[in-house]
């Protein structure tokens, strides 16, 4: 198969609405080339671009910018050698990239959410009626970090609020969905009208969720809030993608390869 038919064919499966402006673009290569085998991540950075290489995988499948914004955009990049360089390396091994992001999200169920329920294995713990919220076995805060500390290999987790409180109620966020997708105030509101003890997030702005969380915390209210990192929550739909491909593409060899946690803790 050609990589047209093979992003033709997720999207057709997505089952959405044709999106007016969508950054879910082929970032590199070519729609016509003939597809040795698909590697998906959530970021294609230069070593996910050299395994894929040792692999013989010519498609990525990336959920997050290849170029540095959200866009993609190259004009500004045009003369910067660290562009340049990676640019001549898919170039180079005729590498396609394709970015699956606004469908992945938009899909019922979200596939990224899917991938990191089924990985917690949350799925009977789910909210019936409030998207991304669900009811769990009461736990204390510092073992629920514990947990996703080692379901989702995280590092290091940051809490704010209530660290010595048990949680039932949890809502999750994922990547930069606690910036409020638009509106600042969302996570605050999902957190009051779900009648959330915790949210488990990804990106924050200190001035919003945090702020919110530590006043309810130093008022008595046992409120916490359990930030992993843009990257520990998203990824792992990535990983769970790869099975949703294979029923698509039984023919075509299929991995996952990690991006991984950006950060060194020092």
């Amino acid at each position: 198969m050609i990589v047209k038919e093979i992003v033709e064919t997720i999207i057709k499966d997505c089952q959405l609405p044709s999106l007016e402006k969508t950054c879910d673009l082929l970032i590199a290569g070519d729609w016509q080339c003939e597809v040795t085998g698909i590697i998906t991540t959530f970021m294609a950075t230069v070593d996910v671009i050299r395994k894929s290489v040792e692999k013989g995988a010519n498609l990525i499948i990336t959920h997050e910018p290849t170029y540095f914004t959200g866009w993609d955009k190259t004009d500004w990049l045009k003369d910067d050698p660290v562009y340049l360089e990676k640019l001549n390396l898919i170039q180079n091994y005729r590498i396609n990239i394709w970015r699956f992001h606004d469908h992945m999200h938009l899909t019922e169920p979200d596939l990224i959410y899917e991938g990191l329920v089924r990985e917690l294995g949350w799925q009977i713990y789910r909210d019936p009626q409030i998207k991304h919220c669900f009811t769990i076995p009461k736990t204390p805060v510092r073992e629920l970090a514990d947990f996703l500390k080692e379901k989702l290999q995280v590092r290091v987790s940051r809490i704010v609020g209530t660290v010595d409180g048990h949680v039932e109620r949890v809502g999750v966020l994922v990547g930069g969905g606690s910036l409020g997708l638009g509106r600042e105030e969302m996570p605050m509101e999902l957190m009051y009208k779900a009648n959330l003890d915790t949210i488990i997030c990804g990106e924050i702005y200190e001035w919003t969720l945090p702020a919110y969380v530590r006043d309810a915390s130093q008022l008595g209210m046992n409120k916490s809030l359990i930030i992993l990192g843009h990257n520990r929550t998203e990824e792992i739909g990535m990983k769970y993608l790869v099975d949703w491909l294979k029923k698509r593409f039984p023919a075509i060899p299929i991995e996952f390869v990690e991006a991984g946690d950006p950060f060194v803790y020092y």
